[in-house]
């Protein structure tokens, strides 16, 4: 046994298996904050401020936030493995029902966007996880895998196909899950011992470890950070992608979570962890800085009036958040004429905004490159 815990006999004969019992936090004896930790930490702290106080700042926030969901959602999913492109999330023509991969970052989506509102009127606590849950795996692959509930059967982590006894990593069985999760509930909103950021890195890789889900556990766990973000003030809005540092350094990921399991090592696994937070952060700080100097760059090439009502802004608007469209479909949104949206899109693609990616007179595809180029960073 270490401190972050210790394996233990499950079953007997040929079904026994030791499953993983993770200490309650905080780690006893407590961490060792070196001055490089601390170093991490100011920067951490002061790349977050930096980056709240921009999101300020930022015209049509609520265009970009959307944008940034979505983004988030597909890299925290691509780590789990799945195969689709930002390109493919955003394709009006991709019907979500026969793109599974698709549904399951749109139900990434949903789960975040109900999160964000949740926080308003519940805390961090195991009801909240299971209501999160229950968005994201919801009518997709892994609906068969109990949404919205902790799971009553053991679960284990290995390659493909892989038995319990080949497995890489078995967490804790049904009964100790349960009691840590409880106890992760106590410590999210107990406790005063840490520094927020130092406390979400230990909250984030307790989460991961106890696995209370039988399947979603990663996402669910990568959510939680940008919400504990939320909730204690270091960002207003949802404009830090966590999984962009994660997804880069994958195998370090895993890596270092493992270590806090095998030798009771937080520490070099919370180093790791503020170093996506700062990374994270500065790279939203210089996406925020690109899309604010398109949107303005864009507005001058406009070719519209000043009437409050103009068509012109509103689909422009609208392609700042669904910046791949076809014409039936947004005017539908809009409530415009089939051939007044035309009438825009073609004055769009005329002043350089918009560009047609298909040539078939039917169901061409409008595309607002410039904009997607700099959120395909990453992705």
């Amino acid at each position: 046994m270490n401190r972050s815990g210790s394996y233990i006999n499950n079953l007997s004969g040929d079904s026994a298996y030791k499953s993983f019992r993770p200490s309650p936090l905080p780690p006893n004896p407590p961490l060792v904050i070196s001055n490089d930790m601390v170093d991490k930490l100011i920067q951490a702290r002061s790349k977050l401020a930096e980056l709240d106080m921009a999101s300020q700042y930022i015209p049509n926030a609520q265009l970009f936030i959307s944008m940034y969901v979505r983004k988030e959602a597909l890299i925290s999913s691509q780590i789990e493995g799945t195969q689709c492109t930002l390109d493919d999330v955003l394709d009006p023509t991709i019907d979500i029902s026969v793109n599974l991969d698709v549904s399951d970052v749109v139900n990434y989506v949903d789960a975040s966007t109900y999160a964000i509102e949740r926080l308003k009127t519940l805390p961090l606590c195991c009801r909240f996880f299971r209501e999160i849950h229950e968005k994201l795996l919801s009518g997709v692959r892994g609906q068969e895998k109990n949404p919205g509930e902790f799971r009553k059967s053991q679960n284990w982590i290995g390659a493909t196909n892989c038995s319990l006894r080949d497995a890489r990593f078995v967490p804790p069985n049904v009964e100790d899950m349960n009691a840590a999760m409880s106890e992760l509930e106590r410590y999210i909103n107990e406790g005063e011992d840490y520094d927020h950021l130092i406390r979400i890195a230990l909250i984030h890789y307790q989460f991961e470890t106890i696995h209370p889900f039988l399947d979603g556990n990663g996402r669910v766990g990568r959510l939680l950070i940008l919400l504990y973000l939320m909730e204690h003030h270091f960002i207003s809005k949802p404009i830090v992608y966590i999984s962009y540092f994660l997804k880069k350094n994958q195998l370090e990921y895993y890596d270092r979570i493992s270590e806090v399991r095998r030798s009771g090592n937080y520490e070099q696994w919370i180093s790791f962890f503020l170093e996506a937070v700062s990374a994270a952060a500065g790279d939203s700080l210089e996406t925020i800085k690109k899309l604010a100097e398109l949107h303005d760059d864009s507005m001058e090439k406009l070719p519209f009036t000043n009437r409050k009502n103009d068509n012109v802004r509103r689909l422009f608007d609208y392609i700042e958040q669904y910046p791949i469209i076809d014409i039936k479909k947004t005017a539908m949104a809009l409530g415009l004429s089939y051939n007044t949206t035309s009438t825009i899109v073609k004055k769009l693609v005329g002043v350089g905004i918009l560009a047609e990616t298909t040539n078939a007179s039917r169901n061409r595809i409008f595309v607002y490159e410039d904009y997607l180029k700099i959120l395909r960073k990453d992705t």
